[in-house]
């Protein structure tokens, strides 16, 4: 039997077993919207861990990581610091979804803003940002996964059979189980790419370079500026990177979510301090992109994000091995993009066609266009991965600085009383049109990241609009201020 069958094999094996403990998850539970949507309001740490670790652990993670450590060296670290920071936001107004979404039954994020606005307008509008900025996420995990099935098979697997492959599992068990399918599968992927990052991120410096110490003296004799943060990316576009990563990531709809899944506000806690060490298993990721400087020559990839499975191909390895390490990164890319595609869908039943195109859908109708749309975002997000020009960092970046718009209405929700509708409205469409009017034209304003220019705008909108126009009721805004402060526990 041929080497390239033999990983196929391996990884067909592995995405059996995924979609089966997938489907698993979700036999004999209630089929109503709200076990689809939030588990029952159930999930322990253990996987909320693994849950919210799956954001994290991405293609973003095992082909993204490494391409820009490969590609721009140091700068890369931005990686390490949005992993240990991201969570951190969530601290603050995770506890007070979660007592508001237990008193309230709130299932979205933006159910939660709208009711705080009174504004059915601007639930849809959060939910278009949310699902143009999700379909280029869940197109970047498309898109990794069909990296490595077309690499590791030899071109076996064409790139748009490797992508549908990958789309096809992750859409049979989000489709079958909901959340509670994309919990269990995120602990057995989370399990097993953990276990096989340290692996590669150990055993290729060792391999090229003799052991870590000496790969990074042999950079820094033959190509010092891998090492030096502002030669491979300048500093404001490595802080801005930083900085809308940090802030936007608890914004992203399927994270914020999880506040209403958790089982209670002790578990939503520990799991804020409990994520950070996620940021320490994303080390051995960029040693493995470090270890392919000097090793592999400059043009020789079409794309950095390729780096790990052309290296892998490159030494020779026996074939189940080869296998394991493609199934690994199939998990990574895996584990995010089923969370995504979940989130997605429930963005758009509950934030956008209950709130413009049928109010009144009972609750068999809401779970139907769930899963319908399920489906069509998929669909779309397989499309552009397939005829995507766009590195995976590209995309993801790009996608953050939509999401990141949501930081200012956040903090209105909870802690500014005097925001208004009219300004929540104005200030987010004023962000996310600078954002992508950046973003289009390609334009360079002191080489920092179009979404902070649109934060920047989103605030100065929100503060005036709001001044401007008439104050909420007082007794309604309480109920956010004030109630989110009292324990339900």
């Amino acid at each position: 039997m041929s080497s390239t069958i033999v990983v196929l094999l391996i990884v067909l094996a592995y995405l059996v077993l995924v979609m089966f403990m997938g489907i698993r998850a979700g036999l004999n539970k209630d089929k109503s919207v709200e076990e689809f949507v939030t588990a029952g309001r159930s999930l322990n740490v253990f996987t909320m861990y693994f849950l919210m670790g799956g954001a994290i652990f991405s293609a973003f993670a095992f082909l993204g990581g490494p391409g820009w450590a490969y590609s721009k060296g140091a700068a890369s670290f931005y990686i390490l610091g949005y992993c240990a920071m991201g969570l951190v936001p969530w601290l603050l107004w995770g506890p007070k979804a979660y007592r508001l979404g237990r008193r309230y039954n709130y299932m979205t994020q933006a159910e939660l803003v709208s009711d705080r606005f009174q504004s059915k307008s601007l639930s849809a509008i959060m939910a278009i940002i949310s699902i143009l900025a999700f379909i280029q996420y869940i197109a970047l995990q498309l898109k990794g996964m069909a990296y490595v099935l077309n690499v590791t098979t030899d071109g076996l697997i064409p790139f748009w059979l490797g992508a549908l492959l990958a789309y096809g599992v992750v859409l049979v068990y989000v489709f079958s189980s909901g959340v509670r399918g994309v919990a269990w599968t995120n602990v057995l992927q989370g399990l097993f790419m953990l276990f096989m990052a340290w692996i590669l991120g150990l055993w290729l410096p060792f391999k090229f370079h003799g052991g870590i110490s000496n790969m990074f003296s042999k950079i820094a004799e033959n190509d010092p500026s891998h090492l030096i943060i502002g030669a491979k990316m300048s500093w404001p576009a490595f802080s801005s990177a930083l900085i809308v990563s940090i802030l936007g990531f608890t914004m992203w709809p399927h994270l914020f979510m999880k506040s209403f899944t958790t089982k209670s506000e002790k578990t939503l806690k520990r799991t804020v301090a409990l994520y950070p060490t996620f940021a320490i298993f994303m080390i051995p990721v960029l040693f493995i992109g470090f270890s392919g400087i000097g090793i592999v020559p400059k043009g020789t990839l079409e794309s950095a994000d390729q780096i790990l499975p052309y290296m892998l191909t490159q030494l020779n390895l026996p074939s189940v091995i080869l296998g394991l390490v493609a199934a690994a990164t199939l998990a990574a890319a895996m584990s995010s993009s089923d969370t995504i595609t979940h989130g997605a869908a429930s963005v758009y039943t509950f934030d956008f066609h209950k709130k413009v195109i049928n109010p009144n859908m009972d609750d068999k109708k809401s779970l139907l266009v769930t899963r319908i749309a399920i489906v069509i975002f998929c669909s779309v997000a397989y499309y552009i991965a397939v005829f995507g020009a766009k590195s995976l960092v590209a995309l993801l970046l790009g996608a953050y600085g939509s999401i990141v718009q949501f930081f200012p209405l956040m903090v209105a929700v909870f802690f500014w009383p005097r925001a208004t509708k009219q300004g929540a409205i104005f200030g987010l469409l004023t962000g996310v049109l600078i954002n992508f009017y950046i973003t289009i034209t390609g334009i360079s304003i002191y080489d920092i990241h179009s979404g902070i220019w649109g934060l920047l705008g989103n605030i100065i909108v929100l503060v005036i609009v709001s001044l401007l126009t008439k104050p909420q009721d007082k007794s309604h805004v309480d109920k956010f201020i004030e109630e989110s402060q009292i324990p339900v526990d």
